[in-house]
């Protein structure tokens, strides 16, 4: 008898577990039907499917500072590697379509990554994607900015009396102790570019991005002698404990092993002139910002 009551119970067991397992996948089945006919499909969109959900922008905004504004900064404003994506028109397509596919595969040659490819955020969802665009529209400017001043005259400026060229490049002409500005004005806000002229030492700009260095090398200036007694002043370039790079005020490259230098001073004081009023008027920063939006956006 015992051994009969235990063959029983492991039959009770048996057809229990069946029936539980039977119910699970109803209900599996259940849910992706629903799923399948009740959720919009995410993909191959052309516009944002959740352009109309009013919890989109606000958890597309958790998502962007998690996965976005190390590069594009808060706000999506443009920060060290990312332009500012509160303009209506953006370099690599303003479509949602073309913002889907450029955060989602990146943009080959720059620093932007295919979405998850990077330590800064875990990657996104489709569904995730799309609030992050919701985000994006929320924040940006809904009219196009308004010519700021004379393009033209602002080119003349840039690489005339104004000497921005000495140390700036635009499009490939232009000197090189500066950062290139060929993208700025795409990249950065319109306060943010004035600020930058009239007080160049309160931010400093960030150099080339690299693909293994976190955080770009900022444009320090730096004041070394060397053991025979001469003399440089100039940007640095790269450094690390050992070893230092600069560029001199004459566009010269120069290594030196830091233990080797007699004296080594760097500073956050940008060889940058502070451009006033007196050495720049509004009306001129105006003329050369019109002519660095217009390359920008090119």
């Amino acid at each position: 008898m015992p051994v009969l009551n235990k063959s029983y119970k492991i039959q009770r067991f048996r057809r229990e577990f069946q029936r539980v397992a039977l119910r699970c996948l109803g209900f599996a089945i259940f849910a992706m039907l629903f799923a399948r006919f009740t959720v919009p499909n995410l993909l191959g969109q052309d516009q944002n499917p959740l352009a109309n959900d009013p919890q989109a922008s606000k958890l597309g905004e958790f998502q962007f500072r998690s996965n976005c504004a190390f590069c594009h900064g808060l706000g999506a404003r443009g920060g060290g590697r990312g332009p500012d994506l509160t303009r209506a028109q953006k370099r690599h397509g303003s479509s949602d379509a073309d913002l889907f596919r450029t955060i989602n595969e990146g943009v080959p040659g720059t620093a932007m990554p295919p979405n998850g490819a990077t330590q800064q955020g875990v990657g996104m969802t489709d569904t995730e994607i799309w609030q992050v665009i919701a985000y994006i529209r929320s924040v940006q400017v809904k009219a196009p900015a308004q010519p700021l001043g004379d393009a033209a005259h602002g080119k003349q400026l840039f690489f005339g009396t104004a000497a921005c060229s000495t140390c700036h490049m635009i499009a490939g002409k232009g000197g090189r102790l500066g950062p290139d500005l060929t993208t700025t004005g795409s990249a950065r806000a319109t306060d943010y570019l004035v600020d930058s002229v009239r007080y160049p030492s309160r931010r400093l700009a960030q150099g080339i991005s690299e693909a293994m260095k976190e955080f770009s090398q900022e444009y320090e200036t730096v004041k070394v002698e060397t053991a025979d007694g001469q003399k440089f002043t100039g940007v640095v370039l790269n450094e690390d404990h050992f070893t230092l790079q600069m560029m001199d005020l004459r566009e010269q490259l120069h290594l030196f092993e830091r233990d080797k230098l007699r004296s080594y001073e760097k500073s956050r004081e940008s060889l940058m002139p502070a451009y006033d009023q007196k050495m720049l008027s509004d009306k001129d920063l105006q003329d050369i910002l019109a002519f660095l939006l217009g390359v920008g956006a090119k």
